[in-house]
């Protein structure tokens, strides 16, 4: 009976330990089935991070490697690279579209740059019959400009550059390396480029009505009675997007520095576009734009700052554009030694008057023959008066002016007829 007892025990103390083996390998298990799930969920996410982090890392190095060639196709931005151009280099420029003159002939390769064109020499010569005085539509001290028909039969405006020590040499590079990436409707159009040996030639889109100049302050009355103010809104309104478009859709911003009537060329219609980029900079990428450059542009259009320190900003091409809108609302030039004393210098004269609404009408170009709106003079003296302030600060962002233009634009097109915005002569010769 002990036996049968001792034996019971044995077996109940065998089932216990037995039941305690199994209750201590539950939470084993328990956090097995916790744990393993955890690591495999942070070794994917591990494997995850790793592969994107690859990715990014062949996508950096992609894009570094064509970062100099690459235009961005933004309709707002059309370049975005800081490499790219650089004025201050030396003007033999390492790839790119401009690679310098390597070689005996000085022949850029024919490459073709977002449609720009490269033509020879002879190319050109034959377009212009011989580049004929007869050809001849403008110049400068920047050379000579011809009427051109290229070998597919478009007209175009074919600059020949005067070769003038390095700086001649830069800006035909920069203008070339600048309008194949910028591309909008206020802005000539580049065609091509010759650099056949030592010649430096620019093709740019015809513009049938010359320079706003040519018209604004001709000797013949019929020339300049074709800028009805209208016309002279619209011509306003186009400068002011063009400049627009380079401060503010660009990155980083492109300074024109050089605007001028003689830089802002007009179409069929005398819709007007911004030219000659030789002397433009890139703006800085700092908050206030503010770079340290050399003092070049026309007297009358500097801003005082610019002018006086060589400090450049967007703001100093909003002072020029005050100038431009100066000149459409009086006839007058920038700078005028033939007028009275006190008079000279256009800004000088007209600021204290654009803000008196009774010697605002005094200024207004004679031969508007008074057919404009007093309530729009206003308004457009007022525009002006802001963009030719001394400080820099005072002076409004092109979107501001643009914003501020269209309204004007607008209700003269609703009160007036549609040919308001055209010529009485729809084509003038820009010889005349």
């Amino acid at each position: 009976m002990e036996d049968n007892y001792s034996h019971s025990h044995h077996q109940l103390d065998s089932q216990s330990h037995k039941n305690h083996q199994h209750n201590d390998m539950l939470p084993s298990t328990s956090v097995l089935l916790i744990i393993v799930p955890i690591i495999i969920i942070i070794l994917l996410i591990a494997i995850s991070l790793l592969i994107v982090m690859l990715k990014r890392i062949k996508s950096a190095k992609h894009n570094g490697m064509n970062s100099s060639k690459s235009v961005s196709n933004n309709s707002n931005c059309m370049f975005v690279a800081h490499s790219t151009i650089d004025i201050h280099s030396s003007p033999d420029v390492k790839g790119g579209c401009l690679p310098g003159h390597g070689g005996s002939s000085g022949r850029m390769p024919e490459t073709k740059l977002r449609g720009v064109q490269v033509f020879t020499y002879k190319q050109l010569e034959m377009s212009t019959d011989k580049f004929s005085e007869a050809n001849v539509i403008g110049n400068g001290g920047y050379g000579v400009v011809f009427r051109g028909v290229l070998i597919d039969g478009t007209v175009a405006a074919i600059k020949v550059l005067q070769r003038e020590g390095k700086q001649w040499e830069r800006s035909f590079r920069l203008e070339v390396d600048l309008l194949s990436r910028l591309h909008s409707p206020y802005l000539v159009e580049l065609l091509g480029y010759c650099a056949d040996q030592h010649h430096r030639l620019l093709i740019f889109d015809y513009m049938p009505n010359g320079s706003l100049q040519q018209h604004l302050h001709s000797a013949h009355k019929q020339s300049k009675n074709s800028l009805n103010w209208g016309v002279r809104l619209r011509i306003a309104l186009d400068c002011a997007r063009a400049l627009e478009y380079l401060h503010e859709h660009t990155t980083p911003s492109v300074i024109h520095r050089d605007l001028k009537c003689s830089n802002v060329l007009l179409d069929q219609n005398f819709r007007a576009k911004v030219s000659d980029f030789g002397l433009a900079k890139i703006g800085s990428d700092k908050l206030n734009g503010l770079i340290s450059t050399r003092v070049l542009g026309t007297t009358g259009y500097l801003a005082p700052e610019y002018a006086s320190t060589g400090k450049l900003t967007t703001k100093s091409d909003v002072y020029s554009y005050g100038v431009v809108l100066l000149e459409l609302l009086t006839g007058r030039v920038p700078i005028d030694t033939k007028r009275p004393p006190g008079e000279h210098v256009l800004v000088s004269w007209a600021l204290p008057r654009l803000t008196n609404r009774e010697k605002v009408v005094e200024m207004v170009d004679p031969t508007l023959q008074g057919q404009y709106t007093k309530k729009d003079l206003i308004q457009v003296a007022a525009i002006a008066a802001m963009c030719v302030q001394t400080e820099a600060d005072y002076r409004p962002l092109m979107t501001d002016v643009v914003q501020s233009l269209v309204p004007l634009v607008k209700t003269y097109s609703s009160s007036y007829p549609a040919n308001s915005f055209r010529s009485c002569n729809q084509t003038v010769s820009p010889r005349s």
